[in-house]
């Protein structure tokens, strides 16, 4: 049980996040509407009590694909963006980093791809409470080719909104060194890198991801706590741990937060931040991300006011807007 005021502390402080799928923010009530609205049956990803439904992560793979098949239009993502932006804001996220796919959004043409990045742009300018940007995905199970074209899509619309370029998907699908092509494309283009890692492919795909691809953030790598030498080179070189623990948990990687690497990690001096991945898929906020640690670990309001710090020298933003976030998280008064 947490004390009063810490948990209202929690609840009032500004928060920064970094890993975070904008389809997999969906609100299951959202998907189940909008899919009535276009005619189509998804009524198998749910459960009775109407949350998403899956076994295993593979499953959860499926079922998120699936529940994709609605958003159909550029509008269809402004009013996802909308829903999305006004959840976050209400657990004070202020500042939110969201990977979108090209290849849910216009198949990879790249006309097509302009058009949903300018709808959700337009639904974000709606919620000023919360600064988006997005992170530009490849979807690792769908193939190189396919993130070729996702990297030409990053290429074009690169700048102030769009700001980086990630992988996600699969971790055991192909070889990260499949996808060199598109991150180069990525980088000489200006975005920053992060992928997904060490969360399925365990220690080596960190490395891999490092090594292939040479982001400067890892999506999850929590798993690269069981290669001591990787930690100690995390640590060393400041690589960033965009770590999502609920989804982890909710996941089996873990059997629940307490039994989570992420305060060996830190202690270990990895740079670590926190994020909700998937929010309702794992029933999750970042409040209750915050709750979670602060039960798990004795983390307080000075541990997470570090957190933010750290996440806003790793995000994928411009200098301006990361001064804003650090002087607002270097104010709050708890």
């Amino acid at each position: 049980m947490l004390d009063e005021e810490l948990a209202d502390a929690i609840r009032r402080m500004p928060k920064v996040e970094l890993h975070h799928h904008i389809e997999g923010a969906a609100p299951p009530a959202f998907v189940r509407g909008l899919a009535s609205e276009k005619g189509l049956d998804v009524s198998d990803i749910f459960d009775p009590s109407g949350a998403y439904e899956y076994a295993d992560f593979l499953q959860f793979l499926n079922v998120y694909e699936q529940a994709v098949r609605p958003l159909q239009t550029p509008r269809d993502y402004a009013r996802l963006t909308r829903a999305v932006l006004e959840e976050a804001a209400a657990h004070n996220v202020v500042y939110l980093e969201t990977f979108v796919s090209p290849d849910f959004c216009g198949g990879g043409d790249v006309g097509a791809w302009k058009e949903y990045v300018h709808a959700i742009r337009e639904a974000a300018a709606e919620v000023p409470e919360t600064d988006l940007r997005i992170v530009v995905t490849a979807v690792r199970h769908f193939g190189a080719d396919k993130a070729r074209a996702a990297a030409r899509c990053a290429q074009e619309a690169a700048g102030d909104f769009v700001t980086g370029f990630g992988i996600g998907g699969d971790e055991n699908a192909g070889h990260l060194s499949d996808f060199t092509y598109a991150f180069d494309a990525a980088r000489e283009a200006g975005l920053r890198l992060t992928a997904h890692a060490g969360e399925w492919g365990g220690p080596r795909s960190v490395r891999d991801a490092i090594e292939h691809l040479k982001v400067e953030r890892i999506g999850h790598g929590v798993r690269a706590v069981e290669d001591p030498k990787l930690v100690e080179y995390l640590a060393a070189a400041g690589i960033v741990l965009e770590v999502c623990p609920q989804s982890n948990v909710a996941l089996g990687v873990y059997p629940s937060t307490r039994a989570h690497p992420i305060d060996k990690l830190r202690d270990a001096g990895v740079t670590v931040t926190v994020s909700t991945d998937d929010p309702p898929f794992f029933h999750t906020t970042m409040t209750k991300e915050f709750e979670e640690l602060a039960t798990a670990f004795h983390w307080g309001v000075d541990d997470f006011r570090r957190l933010g710090l750290t996440a806003a020298d790793a995000a994928f933003c411009d200098p301006d807007t990361r001064a804003a976030l650090k002087k607002r998280l270097e104010t709050f008064d708890a």
